[in-house]
């Protein structure tokens, strides 16, 4: 059975990377799946999404992700995020209050602020 190589990755680091069956993020066109022989695809991931990845052996990865690409081609799945958590690492009480900051004030800085908060709590399974 075919699968995946995915890469996800930040300017400072590798967040993630091995073999996959699925991928799915949502980007600024829409959610996108991305299952073995897929066709090539470059798409922007949308502020505030979450990227999820079903591994070869059935683990399931969240990342909460920050803007970014998505790259598709001969099933190798490129993810590079301008800022990227992996699920596991999120500090759920300091993004809840982060959200609460955020929709207090509302203008352009906060709502992208409350978009960052509302994808960590996504991927940490708290919203």
């Amino acid at each position: 059975m075919a699968v995946l190589t995915v890469s996800l990755v930040a300017p400072d680091r590798e967040i993630w990377s091995g073999e996959a069956e699925f991928v799915s993020a949502k980007t600024t066109e829409g959610e996108i799946g991305i299952l073995p022989s897929h066709e090539p695809v470059l798409a922007l991931i949308a502020d505030g999404a979450v990227v999820r990845i079903t591994t070869a052996t059935k683990e399931s990865i969240v990342v909460a992700v920050h803007g970014g690409f998505l790259s598709v081609d001969s099933n190798k799945v490129t993810v590079l995020a301008q800022t990227a958590e992996m699920a596991a690492d999120i500090d759920v009480v300091r993004a809840q209050a982060a959200l609460e900051r955020a929709r207090a004030t509302m203008d352009d800085k906060a709502a992208a602020a409350a978009r960052r908060a509302e994808a960590r709590l996504r991927a940490a399974g708290s919203l």
